[in-house]
């Protein structure tokens, strides 16, 4: 869709030569004979672009500009005038215009002028769209960070610390331990919350592509680049950039990011001029990155840029206590989200979720729990209902023999754990199979049969 630009003149004769100029360009544009006929038009209509005359009957140019820099700030504005000074030209600048051209303007200077302002409101234009989803996603229920246990108050407090600051963070964590709620707990508790933050998942973009999607490119710069795109960079300007899973950048790209960090300047993929950029950047990943600066795989520069400080977030695993109080918390928020009546769980259902691996961590505990939620007949979630509908491989009770052994405390607690394990794991070998289980393990079927009501042992679903 071409552009819409709004001449705006008071003598006839210009204004129809720098239609036609403009129309053969492949402009739109509409004419306005004074600074009263402009502001009507302009709070009517949507221009990408006005050409302003400064010295015109009823309200001149200037008066204009104001009113527009307060109204439409956004709004490129490029003055003309055959009177101009200096002075005029300096004012022009400081209220907010692009540029300043004089009568009768050069042909070659003004349609590289308009192309320029342009560009920059369209700029602008798709910041403005950035910010406002952003805006919109902040001002949703941001999550906190849950749990007592004293891993995860370490994690609160380092939060708490470093967010006021400018110093940038490196987290590090298992997949699904809640890497990206840090690094939006860091934002949102910084000076730049107000600003954007704009996040960039470094695994899920191809490694030809990871260089345009963070500086931008320029209109030809490849083949496909058929406009203008600003990059991560400067859409996170004024915010926090967040690069998650920086372990999988390419070093190429990696190169670029240390440039930007140590000048605080950007280049568009195919651009010439360097663009000044204000960002804080957060990053994370799963990977042990010392491991792979010392496998070549990252530069080690980076790493020391990236990592003033440090964050770890531990697993659930390492964390079991914290499990019922997130567990109840995402029933509730699920329940909501999905327009269900609320459910609470019984406490014999929280022990049991204590007891399994979570191998993805706090995500797949979401799952989990959505999936209680739906599958779960009447108000409380009860043990049957864990046993029913968790998935028996993520549901290992206490995962190894280490960790049972630093469970419990007691000889006869760690015996009665590791025999429901065992238990657990030959019923569903031989399909629930009780007279097969028996057998294999070499004990009566009633004594078997003793086991299951001891431990609580029921069927699968």
């Amino acid at each position: 869709m071409a552009a819409t630009i709004l001449v705006v003149d008071d003598e006839r004769s210009i204004r129809r030569t720098l239609r036609e100029i403009l129309e053969y360009e492949g402009y739109a544009v509409e004419e306005a004979a004074d600074g009263d006929e402009a502001l009507e038009k302009l709070r009517e209509g949507r221009y990408d672009l006005v050409l302003l005359d400064i010295k015109m009957p009823r309200r001149d140019g200037m008066e204009v500009l104001r009113m527009l820099a307060a109204e439409q700030p956004e709004l490129p504005v490029v003055m003309i005038s055959g009177h101009g000074t200096i002075e005029t030209a300096v004012e022009a600048t400081r209220l907010g215009a692009f540029d300043f051209i004089e009568k009768p303007p050069d042909l070659n200077r003004l349609l590289l002028t308009v192309r320029n302002a342009l560009e920059r409101g369209q700029l602008q234009t798709e910041n403005r769209r950035i910010r406002q989803v952003l805006t919109e996603r902040w001002e949703g229920e941001l999550t906190p960070i849950l749990g007592e246990s004293p891993a995860i108050k370490r994690v609160i407090e380092t939060i708490q610390r470093v967010a006021p600051t400018e110093a940038r963070v490196l987290i590090t964590g298992e997949p699904g331990t809640g890497k990206e709620l840090v690094a939006r707990w860091i934002h949102h508790l910084s000076g730049r919350k107000d600003g954007p933050m704009v996040e960039v998942n470094c695994a899920a973009i191809p490694s030809e592509l990871i260089e345009s999607e963070l500086f931008g490119h320029e209109k030809g710069a490849f083949t496909g680049a058929t406009r203008l795109r600003i990059g991560k960079f400067e859409q996170a300007h004024g915010g926090t950039l967040f690069l998650d899973e920086i372990g999988d950048m390419s070093l190429a790209a990696q190169a670029k990011v240390l440039r930007a960090l140590q000048e605080n300047r950007i280049q568009r993929v195919g651009g010439e001029r360097s663009i000044s950029v204000d960002v804080r950047v957060v990053a994370a990943t799963n990977k042990d990155l010392w491991k792979l600066v010392e496998e070549g795989k990252f530069r080690e520069d980076l790493y020391h840029r990236l990592s003033v400080i440090l964050i770890h977030v531990p697993p659930l695993r390492e964390r079991r206590e914290d499990i019922p109080i997130i567990a109840q918390y995402a029933l509730e928020r699920l329940a909501r989200r999905n327009g269900m009546p609320p459910k609470e769980f019984e406490p014999a259902a929280l022990e049991q979720l204590k007891r399994y691996e979570w191998r993805g961590n706090v995500r797949e505990l979401y799952n989990v729990v959505e999936r209680l939620l739906i599958l779960s007949d009447g108000p409380t979630i009860t043990a049957r209902d864990v046993q029913r509908y968790v998935h028996p491989g993520s549901a290992t009770g206490s995962g190894s023999l280490q960790e049972l052994i630093e469970r419990y405390p007691t000889f006869a607690e760690f015996r009665d754990a590791a025999e429901k394990l065992f238990l657990e794991h030959k019923l569903r070998e031989f399909g629930w199979n009780v007279s097969k289980t028996a057998e294999a393990i070499g004990i009566q079927r009633s004594h078997l049969y003793n086991k299951l009501a001891k431990y609580g042992i029921q069927r699968e679903a």
